[in-house]
Order: C-alpha cells, then sequence, then structure tokens
C-alpha cells in the first residue's frame, strides 16, 4: 500500500504551493498519521523560498503503525518537532543528547519531502511523543519546537528555583519562556524594547519588568543568574553583562546570521558562560510537555487555515510583526 497526500512547500518567489507526496508501505517503525494543526515557527520564514516542504512543529493523529512499532496505536494523538531521526548507536544519542548526533536529520536538511504544513506524513515512531490529554492542538503545536528551545536551555543546564532567569523579549519563544521559569519557581525579570508588554509579562509569570528602548544602562537591576536572548536580533551586550551574576550564563536561543560579537573584558572579569543551546532531545521533549500539562503553560495564539491562502497570510503576518505570539495552521476536520 502506499500513501498519498497533501504538502504545502515553499517557492523562489515565496508564494505557497500545494504538491502531493507519496511514501511506500510502511516499515520499521515508521507510522502514518493525519496533521491536525501546526504551529508557524520563525525558522519556517527562513525556508520559505526553499522548494521543500515546510513546517516542523506539528500535532495529528495516528492512522496506522508499522511492523516495528511497540508504543504507539491508532487513534492516538501525538507531536512532533524540529528533530525526525538520528543514528541511535553514537555517543551522542546513547547519552540522549542526539540532537547533537552527526547523524541527526533536522527540518530544513532532511526530510525535505514532507513536514506538518501537510494533512499527513509519514514519521518514526521513536521521534514522536503522545500529547496529554489537557493540551489542545492549538498549544500542543507551538511547544513541539518553541516551547521545547526554550524549556532545554533550562531544563538541561540545571535551573535552580533560587535562579533569577533573564528574558529579552517578550514574543513567540520569550512568552513561553515566562512561563516556564516561573512555574520552576524562579524569579523571572523580563527585558523589552516599551512597557507595552508589561501588564502581560506580569500575567505570565514575570516578577520584575525593564523597558530599554534608548536605555544605555540598566540601574538598580539585582544579578542575573540566566539570560535567554529570545529576540530576533542581537541585543546590545554592553547593556546586559553588568546586570550578569558572577558565573552567570547566557543563552542566545533565536536564529541569526553573522558571528556572535560580545565585551570581551566584561566576559573575562564576570567569569560569564556563553551556551549555545538548540531544541531538546526526546528525553527533555517529553518533560517539556508533561510540565507544560501539569502546569498548564500554554502558548498566545493566532489561528489559521491550513491552505496555501492561510499559510501565505500566517507567514506574512509574522514577517510583519502581527502575531501574537504564535501562529496555528488547523486542518479542517
Amino acid at each position: 500500500m502506499t500513501y498519498s497526500y497533501t504538502v504545502y512547500k515553499g517557492s523562489e518567489s515565496g508564494a505557497i504551493k500545494k504538491a502531493t507526496n507519496t511514501k511506500p508501505e510502511l516499515t520499521g517503525d515508521q507510522v502514518f498519521l493525519r496533521v491536525t494543526a501546526s504551529g508557524l515557527c520563525g525558522t519556517d520564514i527562513h525556508y520559505r523560498k526553499a522548494d521543500m516542504a515546510l513546517g516542523h512543529e506539528g500535532v495529528g493523529i495516528v492512522e496506522e503503525t508499522g511492523p516495528a512499532c511497540t508504543l504507539l496505536k491508532k487513534g492516538d494523538r501525538v507531536g512532533w518537532g524540529y528533530e525526525h531521526d538520528s543514528c541511535a548507536h553514537c555517543e551522542q544519542c546513547l547519552k540522549g543528547t542526539e540532537t547533537y548526533c552527526a547523524e541527526r536529520k533536522m527540518y530544513g536538511y532532511a526530510d525535505a519531502d514532507q513536514g506538518s504544513f501537510a494533512t499527513h506524513g509519514v514519521w518514526r515512531e521513536a521521534f514522536l511523543f503522545k500529547t496529554p490529554d489537557n493540551l489542545p492542538d492549538e498549544a500542543a503545536a507551538p511547544l513541539q519546537c518553541g516551547g521545547a528551545t526554550v524549556f532545554n536551555a533550562l531544563h538541561m543546564y540545571n535551573t535552580q528555583p533560587t535562579d533569577r532567569i533573564g528574558i529579552v523579549g517578550v514574543g513567540g519563544l520569550g512568552h513561553l519562556a515566562i512561563q516556564f521559569a516561573a512555574k520552576m519557581g524562579c524569579d523571572v525579570v523580563v527585558f523589552s524594547g516599551t512597557d507595552s508588554k508589561k501588564d502581560e509579562a506580569k500575567r505570565l509569570g514575570a516578577s520584575e519588568f525593564y523597558a530599554t528602548k534608548g536605555v544605555k544602562e540598566l540601574k538598580d537591576v539585582k544579578p542575573i543568574n540566566r539570560l535567554l536572548v529570545t529576540t530576533s536580533a542581537q541585543p546590545d551586550w554592553n547593556l546586559y553583562l553588568p546586570v550578569m551574576a558572577p558565573g552567570g550564563t547566557i543563552f542566545p536561543l533565536s536564529v541569526a546570521e553573522g558571528d556572535f560579537a560580545i565585551p570581551y573584558m566584561g566576559l573575562l572579569a564576570q567569569g560569564l558562560t556563553v551556551q549555545g543551546s538548540i531544541v531538546a532531545p526526546r528525553f527533555i521533549h517529553k518533560r517539556m510537555l508533561e510540565f507544560a500539562a501539569h502546569h498548564q503553560i500554554k502558548p498566545i495564539t493566532q489561528h489559521y487555515e491550513m491552505s496555501e491562502e492561510g499559510i501565505e497570510k500566517a507567514m506574512n503576518d509574522l514577517e510583519e510583526g502581527n502575531v501574537r505570539y504564535r501562529a496555528v495552521l488547523f486542518n479542517k476536520a
């Protein structure tokens, strides 16, 4: 039996193109699923002009399972994110950091024939995650990448409830980071351009808020142990290094081109660490979903139809800064 289904691809002009993808009979632990919803991530914008199927924050329903599947069954709700496969035998895979496997299969670099902007898909059971019952699709979809990215920075590097967590930016990543850090018991200190998002940041769990536009020095800010940078561009590091605690850690989480440049002596004098971090490996991804479900951490979302027009509208809104804070695309029932 073969499986044919609709996928939505990028194109050189930036227009979204509808196409048909075909997969052969299921083998190994492959799973055929029906996509119910997908988040739209900033990374999808980077691939809008590529001839590939788009989307990597998917949720859906299992329709069929391959002969080696042991965990999932027809009707299960599942999600998947940025990584689709890894070698399973290298040191990184064996110690639970398969996101750094040399043979990893990541969105944009592998499986370009299918994505979460689709009606269906075929993915490995090993890289699918059961969706908690009390997380609806609109909440679960953006957690598969956006949630996994910020939670990984906090969880993998042993955030303590006594830490003061600084979060730069209140957007798709930042508004989730505020919620996760607050529910971990941390003091959450938010830095944003203006006061326009102050009340919302406080409702999400921020204990302090500072507007930074035009500011040359942050005054009366108690030292920050961990700083999560979620803005689309690198900030002015001269503004933030003076408020970092000695031995503090900076996590640059957004995707940006070019080199990373930071004041050299400021880094040395405070004994700071700059920690690279990407999406979560599977054991942390699973914990993230369970943590979000338990604490009812949910993204703030805008909804669009899973169609050429709907995807283009969502992408245009995101590029123009008109999404608050995560766009979610839905297939018609």
